[in-house]
């Protein structure tokens, strides 16, 4: 039972195996890619935030500059740590030294936000600021990671819908035959251009930024909402299946995010 479990996580379709292109021999990967250009997109959104002429807090461009490998340290360990933990802990506890195998795949949004949340916590500190105005910053820009992130998932051929036989539905090599629902795109559309809309209306015709803690309450009941939703399309992981009937892991930790974004935003 053990040998087909691993020969199943192994499979050369597991997340994150295919390459976007090589550059002298050199494979650039797709997510790589989202992840760079999501910071420093991001980066360059952010600035563009605190120059705004209501926004009153001491949060300064070097501040942003200076927060990106913080940014890129919390997603990176916490993504892969959320995705050991909470998707494949049995394999990679029989093959501990697998969790440094970072570019084979395998990474957890809800990990990566808990990962950010834990460097932004310590860089707020260190640096004299409010906590939660530096994490609605983030909030702010996460949409424009996640975009990129679903896309990247996309061109993976990897985190394919359910069966479907609707007119847009496609065939991932790796999934057999059968067409599948573009759950990535979905994700892409709801996770990242809808909730960026939403938040760029609160944080452009409001003055919400100047109450901390709002913006991340925003975004945190949009993703869970949206991440709840788009489950209900998605192929759960192989090894794991649904948790109960339709009910999934990215669906169980969706819900805390919901309650914390609920909190967040009553808070006064």
């Amino acid at each position: 039972m053990l040998d087909q479990f691993l020969k199943l996580t192994d499979s050369a379709c597991s997340i994150g195996y295919t390459s976007g292109f090589s550059i002298f021999s050199l494979e650039i990967r797709w997510y790589a890619l989202s992840y760079i250009f999501g910071l420093i997109l991001g980066q360059i959104y952010l600035k563009n935030i605190i120059n705004l002429k209501y926004y009153k807090n001491s949060i300064n461009n070097k501040h942003i500059e200076n927060f990106l490998i913080w940014a890129m340290l919390g997603i990176i360990i916490g993504g892969r740590l959320g995705y050991i933990i909470f998707y494949n802990l049995p394999y990679y506890v029989y093959d501990p030294i697998k969790i440094l195998f970072v570019w084979q795949g395998g990474m957890s949004f809800h990990g990566g936000l808990i990962g950010i949340t834990v460097s932004t916590f310590f860089y707020s500190k260190n640096n004299n600021l409010k906590f939660l105005s530096l994490t609605d910053l983030i909030c702010a820009a996460a949409p424009i990671g996640i975009f990129l992130g679903r896309i990247a998932n996309f061109l993976n051929g990897e985190l394919w819908g359910k069966q479907s036989e609707l007119p847009w539905a496609i065939i991932f090599k790796c999934a057999g035959p059968n067409s599948r629902h573009p759950s990535q795109l979905y994700e892409a559309f709801f996770e990242g251009v809808i909730i960026f809309i939403i938040l760029y209306y609160f944080i452009h015709k409001t003055k919400i930024l100047n109450t901390p803690g709002k913006i991340s309450g925003v975004f945190c009941i949009l993703y869970a909402a949206s991440r709840i939703f788009i489950e209900f399309f998605r192929e759960p992981d192989r090894h794991i299946g649904a948790l109960y009937y339709n009910y999934t892991i990215g669906m169980a930790l969706s819900i805390p995010l919901l309650i914390l974004g609920i909190y967040l935003y009553k808070k006064k």
